[in-house]
């Protein structure tokens, strides 16, 4: 019973196969009317977009038709797409090292710019020829072993949803994709490098012209909104900005050209009244058909034309295309432009293979004679010919005779892609041939049949591969499976006749060195017209004027922030180059120069002999020097007489002696400091008037002594003598000795330079080393001259002849109204001024000394010998 019931079952699904439902229509009502296909043991697939359906807007109302492909418009140059496919596939069969013993064939489709003709091609793969019932295949036929999508991407990107399911290896060719979160498909290749390449090439080239105030141009697809969201962020941060963003307005239906036209209008008018001089343009490879058409549309509203103003930066993804009703449209609005393209190679025999196509011969090549016709304004068609005077087309015409925008004969970068894209699946076939010999040594079944089963491998061989095309380019992919390739930097050169050329000024090599990676020659740049009259190097693109150097950016609120305002740097910053965001300050032995771009070396300056200053504290120093040499004079000459005797011999010498090395001490302050005259000029000033100034004690006490001795009966006799005296100056001084060596011992004065002494000096000087040491040593002379001071002036009221007690009070009153009045001037001045003081203090307080002190005995001595008597001493004495 069981057997029965098998064999009853089994013939059922090729009865159903072959039964025909009337209740049920499996035909495709719109099939596809432009798809060509050439037999071969291995089926490549080309889903590719040259003919566009321009029709008006359906509403459903009625079934689709075949009236649809009524207004068709042919793009011609999309045609060399097709034959770079068949170039390269008959490269393929000639060559016995690639796949010996098979042959390739193709299949193409035309999808009409269309998602869902993408949908429509991808299920029809699946499908019984002539039903349009996918996965239901009950004929023997072979499925295709690869599917090539172009070149707009992110219409063949939907083919991934269908292919994938079947493992199909997928290749896109043309646009580098914005997103490639599909990129898990395990059968998704990419024949374009990776986009962040390109964006990165864009800022790297605005960079390289300074071009910082720019304008976005870009497509209503889902591409279109990632790239601004991806690139305006990156330009923003390195200081590049969009005065404006615009969607381009789409081609639709037919009915809707007065729309579209309307918003070419309002996008062009803003761009027209920017301020910018580049537009990046980012779209599909129909791009420029919107441009075309914009630009044709303008000169009849006598409004400025595009050609006008702007340089344009085209991606990779816009391509040149064109429509038949705009091909007598001059192209000058290009001329000058930019554009990034994926690198190529010129590949030899291509010129050739194109010459030799004849479509009277090409029977199979549905495409050829639609592209010839639009191409050279003829027709094919007898009635077309009799009806509507045509011109008839012969076959015979010549590719050569077509100007550039109609049809290259050069192989573009999309065709190129194709060309790689079939070399690709070519050698990834070879390669998975040769893996399974093995299979067939053993008895399993046939290569074909095992690719059959096995298809899902094959992109793994691909993805894998790595070879030299015929043009000597590596072919590799990386990880991702993106083809690993940089891309060129080309300038357009548009010509009266409706030829343009595309001329390679520059590279993003992301395979190079950083050194490398980016590379362009401007000088090889031919500039749009009106900026080679008014900047014969390059054109600008800022929002305002740079900041010269010496002036800092300030940002405008409102605006952009690329836009800005330039202020002068503030006093003592400066700014050294152009478009500063701040000032900055000189280092500290330099100043800003008057334009305030530039850092000068500060002079470096002392208290000099040779100044005014100088000479005037050297003259006075010296001149009180002889002074005081003179008084010595003096008094070694008159040492015999009373008032020399009577005021101690000996103490006078040494204070004068002691007054001249105080006077000469102050030129140790002039000149340029060196590490001896720091050591000595505060430490032997302090030791000298130190002595000084013991001297003045020890007269007064000596003086104060010997009244006092005079009375009778007085135990004070005995100390009164020269020992005394000396044993009151060694003393007083050692005492200023031990603080100046313990200064130098512990912390002592270093040669130092004071960069803040003036805007434009450094000023030299002997650093102290220890404040509280130098202090110590000011403090302690303040200390002898308050003693010797209060002394005096308790000495006052003792015998007037010889007695200089007053004197020295007055003296003693003197230096400490110079030393009490030196420290807050010493520390409100700077530079040589505060040695100045320094200097004025010592020469002041030591001609207080010699004035007060020596002027009355000079004058008696000189001027009043007869007052210089013993004879008047004694009367002084009975007196007292």
């Amino acid at each position: 019973m069981v057997i029965f019931i098998v064999l009853v079952i089994l013939p059922l699904p090729q009865v159903v196969c072959k039964s025909r439902r009337a209740e049920c229509r499996t035909s495709d009502p719109l099939p596809f009317l432009h798809k060509q296909y050439q037999s071969g043991d291995l089926i490549v697939v080309n889903m590719l977009s040259q003919i566009y359906i321009f029709h008006t807007m359906m509403d459903f109302s009625k079934r689709p038709s075949k009236e649809l492909f009524e207004d068709t418009v042919i793009m011609t140059p999309i045609y060399q797409h097709i034959l770079a496919l068949e170039f390269a596939i008959t490269e393929i069969n000639r060559n016995p090292n690639i796949l010996p013993n098979h042959t390739l064939g193709f299949q193409i489709y035309n999808t009409y710019f269309m998602t869902s003709w993408t949908y429509r091609a991808s299920l029809e793969l699946f499908s019984v020829k002539g039903q349009f019932i996918p996965n239901y295949n009950c004929e023997t036929q072979h499925r295709p072993i690869a599917v090539i999508g172009g070149p707009t991407a992110d219409v063949c990107l939907h083919m991934a949803t269908i292919l994938s399911l079947y493992k199909i290896p997928q290749l896109i060719y043309g646009s580098p994709i914005e997103n490639n979160s599909r990129r898990e498909a395990a059968s998704y290749l990419q024949i374009s490098p990776n986009i962040d390449h390109q964006n990165k090439g864009i800022f790297l080239l605005l960079l390289h012209f300074g071009w910082t105030w720019i304008g976005i141009l870009t497509a209503k697809y889902d591409s279109g909104e990632r790239f601004v969201q991806n690139v305006v962020p990156m330009l923003a941060q390195k200081g590049i900005c969009s005065a404006f963003i615009e969607i381009f307005p789409i081609i639709g239906y037919s009915n809707r050209i007065a729309e579209l036209v309307e918003l070419g209008l309002e996008m062009y008018m803003v761009v027209m009244k920017s301020t910018v001089n580049v537009v990046l343009v980012h779209g599909q490879i129909h791009a420029i058909i919107v441009l075309r058409l914009l630009s044709t549309s303008l000169k009849s509203e006598d409004l400025p034309l595009w050609e006008k103003g702007k340089v344009w930066l085209l991606t990779a993804q816009v391509g040149f295309t064109s429509l038949p009703f705009l091909r007598n449209g001059d192209l000058i609005f290009l001329h000058g432009a930019l554009s990034f393209a994926i690198h190529s190679e010129k590949v030899s025999g291509f010129q050739k293979f194109v010459q030799m196509k004849d479509p009277i011969l090409e029977k199979e090549d549905i495409f050829i004679k639609l592209f010839w016709e639009s191409a050279f304004e003829c027709s094919f068609s007898i009635s077309e010919v009799e009806e509507e005077n045509v011109i008839p087309c012969t076959g015979k015409e010549k590719l050569l005779a077509l100007p550039t925008s109609v049809f290259e004969m050069d192989m573009t970068g999309h065709s190129y892609s194709i060309y790689n894209a079939i070399y690709v699946v070519a050698r990834g076939l070879h390669d998975f041939h040769s893996s399974i010999m093995q299979y067939r040594a053993r008895g399993h079944a046939t290569k074909l049949e095992h690719l059959d089963q096995n298809l899902w491998k094959l992109n793994q061989f691909m993805r894998r591969i790595s070879f030299n095309n015929s043009a000597g380019q590596k072919v590799s992919f990386s990880h991702n499976g993106e083809l690993e390739t940089g891309f060129d930097i080309m300038n357009w050169i548009t010509f009266p006749n409706l030829s343009f050329l595309r001329v390679r000024v520059g590279r993003m090599d992301p395979m190079n060195s950083q050194e490398a990676l980016f590379t362009v020659d401007e000088n090889d740049i031919i500039w749009p017209r009106r900026f080679n009259q008014a900047w014969p190097v390059q054109p600008l693109s800022l929002c305002n004027s740079n900041c010269h150097s010496g002036h800092a950016r300030r940002k405008i609120e409102g605006k952009a922030f690329c836009c800005y305002d330039c202020l002068r740097c503030p006093h003592g910053k400066i700014a050294n180059q152009v478009d500063m965001d701040d000032c900055f300050q000189c280092p500290a032995d330099q100043y800003a120069n008057v334009n305030q771009n530039l850092c000068l070396p500060k002079i470096a300056t002392f208290l000099m002999y040779g100044e005014i200053l100088g000479i005037i504290l050297a003259s006075s120093a010296l001149l009180f020097s002889l002074v005081t040499v003179g008084i010595l004079w003096i008094f070694i000459k008159h040492k015999d007489t009373p008032i020399v005797k009577a005021n101690n011999r000996n103490l006078t010498y040494a204070l004068l002696i002691a007054l001249l090395l105080s006077f000469l001490s102050g030129l140790l302050f002039l000149g340029k400091p060196d590490k001896v005259r720091c050591l000595l000029r505060q430490t032997g000033f302090g030791i000298i008037f130190s002595v000084a100034i013991s001297c003045v004690l020890a007269k007064t006490i000596t003086v104060v002594l010997a009244f006092m001795a005079t009375k009778p009966g007085s135990k004070i006799t005995k100390w009164v003598g020269r020992r005394l005296a000396m044993s009151i100056v060694l003393g007083c001084s050692l005492i200023q000795g031990i603080i100046c060596t313990i200064w130098l011992t512990t912390s002592p004065p270093f040669t130092d330079a004071d960069t803040n002494a003036g805007a434009e000096e450094i000023f030299l000087q002997c650093n102290e080393g220890s404040v509280f040491m130098f202090y110590c040593v000011l403090g302690y002379m303040g200390f002898l001259a308050i003693i010797s001071f209060t002394v005096a002036f308790l000495a006052r009221k003792l015998p007037d002849a010889f007695n200089e007690a007053k004197f020295i009070t007055f003296s003693m009153l003197l230096f400490c109204s110079v030393w009490l009045s030196f420290v807050p001037t010493y520390l409100s001045t700077k530079a040589k001024y505060m040695v100045a003081v320094e200097i004025f203090s010592i020469i002041a307080s030591s001609v207080g000394l010699l004035v007060c002190i020596f002027s009355p005995k000079c004058y008696i001595i000189m001027l009043r010998p007869d007052l210089n008597n013993k004879k008047q001493l004694r009367q002084t004495y009975r007196k007292a």
